[in-house]
């Protein structure tokens, strides 16, 4: 496999890494969390700025710990879509410009199927075809990697992404912000089945997702529980909106898994880390002989190096981008082969 300088910077992370033969030599990610936190969520502007003061350390450190002079790197790599604009721009202007100087092939990437790639990162023995649930904070599905680049998407949220519930029903219970985190470690001291709450099925179509109603029933829940504003049961509330959450990832994750016999599932995305999901995604999978993977906490939030794995099958199937090719803030995954030129004929 080629070697990869990659660069990431989709939404509030900047980051580098380079990455060769699914292995990381060097992954560096700055995180705006505490700047963004102040505002209760991602704020496009200050972000696009931020990218701009810290990618270029980042790249210089990246390229500097991982022991590689130019000559040995084969091409850059960087998120193209989807993603904010005035972030990706950062990026992609970043990554053009190595790419001229140091006479390197381009390769955008997919960021979800970065993300996708972050598995293949976590184990290097992994191969196609597995179920992917990836769950972030823009993203919630469930997708069938049929093989390198071959994606089809089985299930997906009709609404609020995973992520995205938890950052909202954190800030109804006025716990800060990212929600995930803070949600799974007061959770800890709670009653997961302390309140029962609803799972978002859709019918007829028994992969989706839907996490408005929960969040709407976390509000009506804590407007009868506190009508005069009495203390909340903060711990409970949190765990019991957890576990659903949990539940119903996994339960349609494994269903999936189980009726499209595929003996392997992934778990990737920030949303990947929560304590909760992983223990009923790895109990479910067990009770059905299905081997359960998880890239490490590191490999879950936005980073460069699965940026890097992406971008090094694209390149040895012989798949580069145009120099002129334009961020996007939304492209659907099944169409991230239109994000290059030459196109592998495998």
């Amino acid at each position: 496999m080629p070697t990869i300088l990659a660069i990431e910077s989709s939404c509030d992370e900047t980051a580098a890494a380079v990455v060769c033969d699914r292995q990381i030599l060097s992954s560096v990610v700055s995180s705006q969390i505490q700047t963004h936190a102040l505002y209760g969520g991602v704020v496009p502007e200050i972000a696009a700025r931020q990218h701009v003061e810290t990618i270029n350390p980042a790249i210089a450190q990246a390229y500097r710990e991982s022991g590689k002079p130019w000559s040995e790197i084969d091409g850059i790599a960087v998120t193209t879509a989807p993603g904010l604009i005035g972030s990706l721009m950062i990026g992609v202007t970043a990554a053009k410009t190595l790419a001229m100087l140091h006479k390197k092939p381009l390769i955008a990437v997919h960021h979800l199927e970065g993300h996708i790639c972050s598995a293949l990162l976590a184990d290097p023995t992994l191969e196609p075809p597995f179920l992917c649930l990836l769950v972030s904070g823009g993203h919630s599905s469930i997708i069938l990697v049929k093989d390198y680049t071959d994606y089809q998407v089985m299930g997906k949220t009709r609404d609020d992404a995973a992520g995205e519930a938890f950052d909202k029903v954190a800030r109804l219970l006025g716990l800060g912000y990212p929600g995930g985190p803070v949600i799974d470690k007061i959770s800890s001291s709670g009653n997961p089945k302390a309140y029962k709450l609803p799972q978002g099925r859709i019918p007829d179509f028994p992969y989706d997702s839907s996490f408005s109603g929960l969040k709407t029933a976390v509000l009506r829940l804590t407007q009868k529980l506190s009508p005069n504003g009495e203390e909340l049961p903060i711990a409970d509330i949190a765990a019991s909106f957890q576990e659903t959450v949990a539940a119903a990832l996994a339960t349609r994750t494994i269903k999936c898994a189980i009726e499209h016999n595929l003996s392997t599932i992934v778990a990737v995305g920030g949303v990947a880390a929560n304590s909760a999901l992983r223990s009923r995604l790895v109990t479910m999978a067990a009770e059905n002989h299905i081997r359960a993977i998880f890239p490490p906490l590191s490999l879950c939030t936005d980073n460069a190096a699965m940026i890097g794995c992406a971008g090094a099958i694209h390149l040895s199937r012989g798949e580069t981008s145009s120099m002129s090719i334009a961020t996007r803030s939304r492209l659907n995954l099944e169409d991230c082969q239109s994000l290059y030129t030459n196109k592998s004929l495998a």
